[in-house]
């Protein structure tokens, strides 16, 4: 299970990186140019400029943490799951970064009894 949350989390943040350039990008965009936000009317760039390098960044720490710290890297996952949903919302360019940080954060904090001999605290 370690594994499969290391890999979701990486696959999570490399994706989520792409939305997060769309996202922070647009947010810039919209503020140099009001004109372009007429088009898509931001409800708060301030917390989409901020998931959009933060929830990537998680997930993929998230992951990377995941073989020897699995509860915290789950967590991590969880917590980029939640920021992606909260800025983006769920929608066909989030979708799966959600799942994938989503998943691989259940399936961290579910390698309850470690693989080693290493306990989570």
């Amino acid at each position: 299970m370690r594994n499969a949350a290391l890999m979701l989390g990486i696959i999570a943040g490399l994706i989520g990186m792409v939305v997060g350039l769309f996202g922070f990008g647009y947010a810039e965009l919209s503020a140099a140019r009001p004109e372009v936000n007429e088009l898509f009317t931001l409800q708060n760039p301030t917390l989409i400029k901020f998931a959009s390098f933060t929830a990537p960044l998680l997930a993929i720490a998230g992951g990377a943490m995941a073989k020897a710290r699995a509860l915290w890297g789950g967590g991590l996952m969880l917590v980029s799951a939640l920021l992606f949903y909260v800025a983006f919302g769920f929608n066909v360019g989030t979708m799966f970064p959600i799942g994938f940080a989503a998943l691989g954060g259940i399936l961290g904090i579910a390698a309850g009894k470690p693989d080693t001999p290493k306990a989570h605290f």
